[in-house]
C-alpha cells in the first residue's frame, strides 16, 4: 500500500469507533451507503498497522463481552463452544471486458503475436486488428505497450439491427453515464463492413443522439460536440445486420508516440514502422540500418524496442478523461514501465539521408524521444555509396517511390544500390517497403517473403532478402 493513501481519517482508536457499547447493548445502525463508483475502480481505504479494510464486512465492530469467570469450566450451564474454522472470503473477480485493437492492414498476425506475448492469451486475428479480453488494467497496458495496434476500443454495446433507428434504441439503453457525462465533451465515428445501411452519416446520428438522449435522460442535461479534442470518443461498427458499439480509451492514434513533431516527405507511421521490424524479424540485439531514414522513424522505434520503452510512455490517452480514472494506479503503472527501461544498448543503429535536411529533422526527433546522440548514429550520406556498420544485421527501410521519384531516377538508383548491397552487405537481412511491385526485378534480387501492407491508402509489399555473396554476379 502507498503510505501517501493513508488518511487521518481511516485510522480509528477503539475508543471513537461508532457502534462500540457495554455488554448486550443493541448495536446501532451503522451501514455504509453503498460505494458511488463500481467494483473497477475500488480502492480500498488504509487500515491502520498494516491491517486488511474488508469493503464487506458486517455492519459496525462487534459488540464487547465480560469476562468470564475463572472456573468457568464448573460453573452450571457452562456454555458449550462450538470452534468452527473461518473460511477466507472468496475476492470478488475484475470485470472483464470484450476488445478489439484495430491496426494497419498486413499487420493482424504480427499484432496477435504482440498482445499474447503481452499476456492477453486468448487474442485472436481478426479484419484489421485482433480481438481479446482484459480487465480495466488490462486495458490500461495494451494502451501503453502495444507498439502496432492503432486504437484499444472496448466494446459496450453489441445487438442484430433491422433499421438505422434501432441504432438509436441500442445507444439509448447503453450506460454511458458510467463512462462519462454531460460535462464532458464526445465525438462519435461510424465504419462499416457489408453493411446495407444507405448513409453511414445518418447512423453516426442516431447514435449521437442515442447516446445524448440517455444522459439527458439520467443526468439531465446533454453533452456537447467536439470533433477535434473530445473528452469521449465512441464507435459505431456495422457488419452485415448488426451494430457494435466501442468506447475508445486511446483519443489519439496510437501511433502518434508524442517525439515526432518533424516530418520529412512521405513519413511512415510510427505503428506501421514498428510492424516493419516485427514482420521483418529484427533481432533488438543486432545491428540495423536505415539507407533512406527520411525522419528517422524506423530507427526511433527500433531504440525503443531495444532499450524496452513502452510506446505510450509520453503521451496522454482518452482513458484518463473518463469518469472514475485513478490516477495513483495508473501512475504505478507507468513508474513499473520505466523501472524497466534499459539504460543504453551496444548494437549500433544507423541512418543515412541524401537529404540533409531529413536528418535534421531525424536527429530532432530523436532528442525528443529521450534518445542520445550515441544511441543512433543519423548521417548524410548516398545509399549507393555507404559502407557496412557490422559483418551482419538487417536493413529495414523505405526507399523513395512513385510520385516521389521520376522514371528514370529509380532505374539509375535502383541499380546503383544493388551493387553496393552486393559489394558491402553480404550477410545482411533487406527489407524494403514499397508499391513498386517490380522493385526485386529493378535490384536483381530474388524475394524470400512478400508480405502485404498498406502505408496509408498504399497498396505496398514487403520484400524480403537474403544478401549472400556467393548467389551474386554484379551485373
Amino acid at each position: 500500500m502507498r503510505p501517501d493513501a493513508i488518511r487521518p481519517d481511516a485510522i480509528r482508536s477503539d475508543a471513537s469507533r461508532p457502534g462500540k457499547s457495554r455488554p448486550g447493548a443493541a448495536r446501532p445502525n451503522t451501514a455504509r451507503p453503498a460505494h458511488p463508483r463500481d467494483d473497477l475502480d475500488y480502492v480500498a481505504p488504509a487500515a491502520s498497522a498494516g491491517g486488511f479494510h474488508d469493503p464487506f464486512e458486517d455492519d459496525g465492530p462487534a459488540p464487547e463481552f465480560a469476562p468470564a469467570p475463572e472456573n468457568w469450566r464448573e460453573a452450571e450451564h457452562a456454555p458449550v463452544v462450538e470452534k468452527r474454522s473461518r473460511r477466507p472470503r472468496t475476492p470478488r473477480p475484475a470485470e472483464t471486458f470484450k476488445v478489439f485493437a484495430p491496426c494497419p492492414q498486413g499487420l493482424e498476425e504480427a499484432l496477435t503475436a504482440e498482445m499474447q506475448a503481452l499476456g492477453y492469451e486468448d487474442a485472436q486475428a481478426g479484419r484489421a486488428g485482433c480481438s481479446f479480453t482484459a480487465d480495466w488494467s488490462g486495458v490500461q497496458r495494451a494502451n501503453l505497450y502495444s507498439r502496432l495496434a492503432t486504437r484499444i476500443l472496448v466494446q459496450v454495446a453489441h445487438a442484430e439491427i433491422s433499421h438505422e433507428d434501432d441504432i438509436l434504441d441500442l445507444a439509448r439503453a447503453t450506460p454511458w453515464e458510467r463512462w462519462f457525462g454531460p460535462e464532458q465533451t464526445l465525438r462519435v465515428d461510424t465504419s462499416a463492413v457489408k453493411s446495407p445501411v444507405q448513409s453511414l452519416q445518418y447512423c453516426n446520428l442516431r447514435a449521437k443522439d442515442g447516446i445524448c438522449d440517455r444522459l439527458r435522460e439520467v443526468e439531465g442535461a446533454r453533452p456537447d460536440i467536439d470533433t477535434v479534442r473530445p473528452d469521449a470518443r465512441v464507435h459505431l461498427f456495422l457488419t452485415g445486420h448488426t451494430a457494435t458499439l466501442y468506447l475508445d480509451t486511446s483519443g489519439e492514434s496510437l501511433f502518434k508516440r508524442g517525439w515526432r513533431l518533424d516530418k520529412g516527405e512521405a513519413p511512415l507511421r510510427e505503428n506501421l514502422a514498428a510492424g516493419m521490424l516485427a514482420l521483418a524479424g529484427w533481432d533488438p540485439a543486432a545491428p540495423l540500418l536505415d539507407p533512406f531514414c527520411g525522419s528517422g522513424t524506423i530507427l526511433i522505434e527500433a531504440a525503443w524496442i531495444a532499450l524496452g520503452v513502452p510506446p505510450g510512455i509520453s503521451r496522454p490517452f482518452g482513458f484518463e478523461r473518463l469518469r472514475g480514472h485513478d490516477a495513483y494506479r495508473w501512475r504505478d503503472l507507468k513508474n513499473d514501465a520505466r523501472a524497466r527501461i534499459l539504460p543504453q544498448i551496444e548494437q549500433p543503429l544507423v541512418g543515412y539521408d541524401l537529404d540533409p535536411r531529413a536528418v535534421e529533422f531525424a536527429r530532432a526527433n530523436a532528442e525528443r524521444a529521450w534518445l542520445t546522440a550515441d544511441t543512433i548514429r543519423f548521417e548524410v550520406g548516398d545509399a549507393r555509396d555507404i559502407p557496412a556498420p557490422a559483418d551482419h544485421g538487417w536493413i529495414v527501410t523505405n526507399p523513395p517511390y512513385g510520385e516521389r521519384m521520376q522514371a528514370e531516377q529509380q532505374e539509375g538508383l535502383w541499380r546503383a544500390w544493388s551493387s553496393c548491397l552486393k559489394r558491402n552487405f553480404a550477410g545482411w537481412q533487406l527489407h524494403v517497403i514499397t508499391s513498386d511491385m517490380s522493385l526485386p526485378q529493378q535490384l536483381r534480387l530474388k524475394p524470400r517473403r512478400r508480405i502485404p501492407l498498406h502505408n496509408g491508402a498504399l497498396d505496398c509489399r514487403l520484400f524480403g532478402f537474403e544478401l549472400v555473396a556467393a548467389s551474386y554476379r554484379d551485373r
